[in-house]
């Protein structure tokens, strides 16, 4: 687009394409227009020229006294006869001509004795149209001659109707982009009004870092979807730095007590330098503790914290090896405890790390709840899509934690004696979702919490294997969730 144009508003822009269209089509119809009505009076002053003619040379043969007769009945025409070599002839009712210009074409037509020519000329100072037809000139003194008879009639009334007619056309033209120009900016503002509110929105937000703006949204053209969509952004930033701060809330009352206590602690030991080997054994067994859940807990804030960062293109890893090697760190960090593993063999398409995060998660929660010597039993099977289900031992979730266990720093009431931030099963929900899947929690009449996710599968042609990692599951047990 050219300098200037980029230089104008869009509103601007708009009513000047809207002018130039309108003009355009003005200047195209009234000129259709004027070509119209100019062959059209043309064609009438021809059609009178033929008839004269008719009337001063009958069947194509001049006799001067019948002309004679024939020209006291025109009103404007004038006549001029020509020998074939151009000489004029005097008329009597015209002595002293007209004698309009001669030209070779006249010349060839009196030759040829056949066709006609039409003319426009200017002859003293006005327009004439002039039409010359060969004749034969049969009554000059004996022989016949032949020659060009010449009428012509002035266009004054015609050219003064034309210059009527175009200035008429330019006045409709003038008028027709004026009104364009003036709909354009009334259609123009109308249409970007609900744009420019949208920049006052973004305008504001920037200026204020307030997400509460909200723009007119109903309707249901492109304007309007284009409204919603701002608005929806800004209700999605607007819960994402209530997520944020809520976030930093949640994290820096978890880190209180825990940095509180390991302060103290640590307080105690630089304080009592001769404190007895069994309570310093304890201190600093708590202090080691306190560390180590600090140290959980930093690492689950972080990870929730990089919701939005950009993380690597997911991969068709296999799900059953995922699955088996977050079995064996669990077992590492239980050893009190019974894992049983059936894995179905196959593929998903996943961030390896961050899935096995989750698996993790999930089995760490369930060690949490397990009494010792108690069993964490793993299904991996696939059907339509992946279901994995973790189900423990314990006590079971009451059902008015139920709802909530995925939350961040959510702890049930049974489960503020033991360690943990509340996090671990929050992640798990955030993993499982970017996954495009889904995770959820019963506790069945049996006993025990199930954690039960489901995942997309991966079209693939998986191993002819049935064997798991610890034996074959039993056939009943295929696509269904454990309780």
């Amino acid at each position: 687009m050219i300098a200037w144009a980029r230089r104008m508003s869009f509103r601007a822009r708009l009513g000047v394409l809207v002018a130039i269209a309108v003009g355009v089509t003005l200047a195209l119809g009234s000129l259709a227009s004027y070509l119209a009505v100019d062959h059209q009076l043309y064609s009438q002053v021809d059609s009178t020229l033929q008839g004269e003619f008719g009337a001063v040379a009958p069947n194509g043969f001049f006799n001067a006294d019948s002309a004679a007769r024939s020209l006291r009945h025109f009103n404007n025409s004038m006549v001029q006869v020509n020998e074939a070599n151009g000489t004029p002839v005097q008329l009597a009712s015209n002595p002293d001509g007209p004698y309009f210009p001669w030209s070779r074409s006249l010349t060839r037509l009196a030759l040829r004795q056949n066709g006609y020519e039409y003319r426009t000329i200017t002859f003293e100072g006005q327009p004439y149209r002039v039409l010359a037809e060969p004749a034969t000139l049969s009554a000059l003194g004996g022989a016949p001659l032949y020659g060009v008879i010449q009428i012509a009639r002035p266009l004054t009334d015609i050219e003064h109707s034309l210059s009527d007619l175009r200035l008429i056309l330019w006045l409709v033209c003038a008028t027709g982009v004026a009104v364009a120009i003036g709909l354009g900016y009334l259609v123009g503002k109308a249409t970007i009004r609900p744009v420019e509110r949208l920049t006052e929105a973004a305008e504001h937000v920037t200026a204020t870092q307030s997400l509460d703006a909200r723009i007119d949204d109903s309707g249901d053209d492109e304007l309007a979807r284009l409204g919603r969509s701002f608005n929806e952004m800004l209700a999605a930033l607007a819960l994402s730095r209530r997520q944020q701060a809520q976030l930093v809330s949640d994290a820096g009352h978890e880190l209180r007590t825990p940095l509180t206590s390991l302060r103290t602690n640590i307080e105690v030991l630089l304080r009592v330098p001769d404190l007895p080997d069994a309570d310093r054994a304890a201190l600093m067994s708590d202090v080691r503790g306190q560390l180590e859940e600090l140290t959980t807990l930093i690492g689950d804030v972080v990870e929730l914290a990089r919701e939005d960062e950009q993380q690597s293109d997911p991969i068709e890893v296999r799900f059953d090896a995922i699955v088996d090697q977050a079995a064996q760190r669990a077992r590492r960090r239980a050893p009190g405890l019974t894992f049983e593993t059936h894995l179905t063999p196959g593929s998903v398409r996943a961030q390896p790390a961050l899935l096995e995060r989750a698996v993790l998660n999930v089995l760490d929660n369930a060690a949490k709840w397990s009494p010792t010597g108690g069993t964490v039993t793993v299904w991996l099977q696939r059907g339509d899509r992946w279901t994995l289900d973790v189900r423990d031992d314990g006590p079971g979730i009451a059902r008015e934690d139920l709802p909530h266990v995925f939350e961040r720093f959510y702890r049930a009431e049974a489960a503020r004696s033991l360690p943990g931030s509340g996090l671990g099963l929050a992640i798990v929900h955030q993993v499982v979702t970017a996954h495009g899947g889904t995770v959820s929690a019963h506790s069945p009449d049996t006993g025990g919490t199930v954690i039960h996710i489901e995942l997309p599968t991966v079209a693939e042609a998986e191993p002819d294997v049935d064997a798991t990692a610890d034996g074959a599951p039993p056939a009943h047990a295929a696509g269904r969730s454990l309780g």
